[in-house]
């Protein structure tokens, strides 16, 4: 943990639905899995709850998320830690649509835990047009106060 606390790397919110990836701390030296960060995956919704702990991002799971966010703003659907090791998020466009006079754009969130069979939750979240940029600073700030390279 850093001294200001978890920092997110993924926080996808409206007022009824939510999807968080925050990074909690790092490995330690010498100890298996040195050189990642340790996560936590918490979804939420009206109508389940539900977290998974210690998801460990690899350097290149962030790279994988800088992609996976550039494909998000040119529209495209991405799954991001589909290789079995951690639990899958996939992120699918369904909007944009108009609420209350203003545009916002709708996700559809599942993330699957590839460890337990049948696992998975599925949300659909209602963003502003610029949340594809503010996970873009968020991933930035978490290769700030986690310098993996520097390790």
């Amino acid at each position: 943990m850093t001294e200001q606390g978890p920092v997110e790397l993924i926080h996808l919110a409206d007022s009824e639905n939510s999807v968080i990836v925050r990074v909690v701390g790092a490995t330690s030296a010498g100890l298996p899995g040195d050189g990642c960060l340790i996560a936590e995956i918490v979804a939420a919704s009206e109508f389940a709850n539900g977290r998974l702990t210690e998801v460990y991002l690899l350097p290149d799971d962030l790279d994988d998320w800088a992609e996976a966010l550039e494909l998000l703003a040119a529209g495209r659907t991405v799954s991001w830690m589909d290789d079995g090791r951690n639990p899958e998020v996939r992120i699918e466009l369904k909007g944009p649509y108009i609420s209350q006079g203003q545009t916002l754009n709708a996700v559809e969130v599942e993330v699957r835990d590839a460890s337990v069979s049948l696992t998975a939750v599925r949300v659909l979240v209602r963003l502003p047009d610029d949340w594809v940029d503010a996970h873009r600073r968020k991933l930035d700030q978490v290769h700030k106060a986690w310098p993996l390279g520097a390790r």
